[in-house]
């Protein structure tokens, strides 16, 4: 067990199917209690949807696997209602420094732009990101199943029949949705004869947690070649409690079981802290890394996110952040289906979207594993040269690769996406994630993100409402009362009355928002419920937002590249 943190046992409950003679049917059935399950249950919960969790644990993640988590990721748990408890807890960073043996050659600021609500990158121990997300659950009455774990799965084309063992007996359970969030070795994946391909790289890595008190800043810092550990690299970072992430690279012929012993990971700290720092070890693991994914995310009623879909090295803080933005893009496209507004192959968008997703982040991750494990003499060389230019040559900076941190992707070839028949003044184009700012409403302050919905969202921007024709009004009206709903904020460029209409006016207090959507008056962008952009015209005009709804929910009978 750990110093800093007090493992909760979850209850086994007696579920009521050990007394039912015929199997209980649900609506979403989520398994694996982690990060991106518990995420994918809230959401689902929130969007009014029957869910289920089933864990075969009952507690949060012994150790911490995941750390870092970003901001796409931060604003994904503020509309959860778990992004403060994070921040709250966790330590806010922006920079980070990699060094070349002695020397610093390269450093970056994950935030660069102003006026954000969240920082760029929070670190934070997985276990405690559990825990938050275990009580939100709980808030919302989600039920969770503990000591629940799945033996066996048959599909047919209308649901799932699971088989559940747990301490008191077995049972079935139907679910129209299975949502499969368990992890690298998903069982559930295994059962179905699904595979995992790609690549796994020879090489061993120790993470050494440690607790002790430090003024270094709140910074990731990476070393090449340190004195301290010579001709292998090292990863400083800091987490809650005054715990301390090291990593160490070992190489491959490393003996995990030696090198997990107190004997041989305390020499190697003091060797890079000094034997004056007093330190205690905390948790200690020796893992080795892939980057693989499944051909396709969805196989008939079964879907599967985050590690059970996908591996990356941990290199770029890949893992947690891009299996929590799996559930932002899959749980509102089930809502859809479930509400037979949508039919399932939109679900085969889901698919699509993050396979699109997860090869940008396994060809990133792959890149820092090569630069960061050259596995030649001759690459050797070349990071090393790169290592010494980078001290002096902006260009060999931009090829210093210390593990490219996540950033959500950019769907830009998805077919939910309406093709522009404008130009927009700005770099943001169709498929990326929306741009937060500052605002007022009512004179209180704000940001964008603090206004929208988990649903589909019309950017309306204007320089004064005054200037809004009842005519315009009642379009808005429309478009709010659809059967796929649009709820409509109007940006104002002069600070107004908070409301119109029932409509929310924000003050764009900066004009930020207006220059990074690049947005003139009159202009309208359409947001998608999980905030990516899926289209926008710079004169507002309702059918051609009809269609791009449509588009955006895979029911046009035919598409066009510009409507």
């Amino acid at each position: 067990m750990l110093s800093t943190y007090q493992y909760q046992q979850f209850p086994f409950v007696t579920p009521p199917e050990l007394q039912a003679e015929e199997a209980t049917r649900r609506t979403v059935v989520i398994v694996g209690a982690g990060p991106v399950g518990l995420t994918a249950a809230i959401d689902c919960k929130l969007q009014g949807l029957d869910v289920l969790v089933l864990d075969d644990d009952d507690t949060v993640s012994v150790g911490s696997r995941g750390l870092c988590y970003a901001k796409r990721t931060l604003e994904i748990l503020d509309r959860l209602g778990v992004a403060s408890a994070v921040r709250d807890k966790g330590v806010e960073w922006n920079v980070g420094r990699t060094f070349f043996r002695k020397d610093e050659v390269f450093n970056f600021n994950l935030l660069p732009a102003p006026d954000h609500k969240h920082p760029g990158m929070v670190n934070l121990q997985q276990y405690y990101l559990e825990e938050f997300l275990v009580q939100r659950a709980v808030e919302l009455g989600i039920e969770l199943r503990w000591k629940s774990r799945v033996t066996a799965i048959k599909q047919n084309e209308e649901f799932s029949t699971l088989q559940i063992t747990t301490p008191e007996g077995d049972y079935s359970l139907q679910a129209d949705w299975l949502i499969a969030c368990d992890g690298a070795r998903s069982l559930i994946r295994q059962m179905l004869g699904l595979e995992v391909e790609g690549k796994v790289f020879m090489d061993r890595f120790l993470i050494a947690d440690v607790v002790m008190k430090a003024d270094f800043p709140a910074e990731r810092w990476f070393w090449f070649d340190p004195p301290f550990h010579p001709n292998q690299s090292v990863l400083l970072h800091r987490e809650a409690d005054n715990v301390w992430r090291i990593d160490f690279q070992l190489g491959w012929d490393a003996d995990p079981v030696e090198e997990r012993k107190p004997e041989n990971v305390i020499p190697r700290i003091k060797s890079m802290l000094g034997d004056d720092r007093e330190f205690e070890l905390e948790w200690v693991s020796v893992y080795t890394f892939q980057c693989r994914r499944m051909e396709k995310f969805r196989s008939g009623r079964v879907l599967f996110a985050g590690d059970a879909a996908h591996q990356v090295s941990p290199f770029g803080a890949r893992g947690a952040n891009s299996g929590i933005q799996d559930a932002d893009n899959l749980v509102w496209k089930l809502k859809l289906v479930v509400d037979g507004k949508a039919d399932t192959s939109l679900l085969d968008s889901y698919s699509d979207e993050r396979v699109f997703a997860a090869d940008e982040n396994l060809l990133n991750s792959t890149r820092s594993t090569d630069f960061i494990t050259p596995k030649s003499t001759i690459s050797t060389c070349f990071r090393n040269a790169v290592l010494e230019l980078a001290q002096e040559h902006a260009f060999a900076r931009k090829l210093v690769n210390s593990g490219r941190l996540s950033v959500p992707s950019i769907l830009s070839e998805s077919s939910l996406n309406t093709a522009d028949i404008d130009c927009f003044d700005t770099t943001m184009q169709p498929g990326a994630p929306f741009e937060d700012g500052p605002v007022t409403c009512a004179g209180e302050a704000g940001f964008l993100l603090d206004h929208l919905q988990s649903a589909f969202c019309g950017l309306y921007f204007c320089e004064s409402v005054l200037d809004l024709s009842a005519e315009k009004l009642a379009a808005f009206s429309g478009l709010a009362s659809a059967a796929i709903p649009i709820h409509t904020i109007i940006i104002s460029e002069r600070a107004e009355a908070s409301h119109l209409e029932g409509l929310p006016v924000l003050h764009d207090v900066k004009g930020l928002l207006r220059q990074r959507y690049g947005a003139p008056n009159d202009s309208f962008h359409l947001l998608r419920p999980d905030q990516h952009l899926a289209a926008r015209w710079r004169q507002f005009q309702p059918e051609l937002i009809q269609q791009a709804i449509s588009n955006a929910t895979d029911n046009l009978q035919e598409t066009t590249s510009c409507l």
